[in-house]
């Protein structure tokens, strides 16, 4: 479980960097949510600093980790849709 607990220490300070450097995310985040990006990134950010806190505890773990595949195959989701869009 360490390395399950390091990775969520990393997806959390992902998300807390979504709001400390958000231009660093502006052109992956323009990517699936081009029309709104900044609040996207926001967005974003908090959803991976809590699904990355989750993963660090026992209890919330394996939700966290559900979470964390719902959440990704929705981000590749999005990307896809906008890619088929603005075709």
């Amino acid at each position: 479980m360490p390395l399950l607990r390091t990775g969520g220490l990393l997806l959390a300070a992902t998300g807390a960097a979504h709001f400390v450097a958000p231009k660093m995310f502006e052109s992956i985040s323009k990517a699936g949510f081009p029309d709104d990006t900044e609040t996207w990134i926001k967005r974003n950010g908090a959803t991976e600093l809590a699904l990355g806190l989750a993963m660090t505890f026992g209890r919330t773990r394996k939700a966290a980790l559900v979470g964390t595949g719902l959440y990704t195959a929705w981000l590749g989701a999005r990307v896809a849709y906008q890619r088929q869009n603005a075709a």
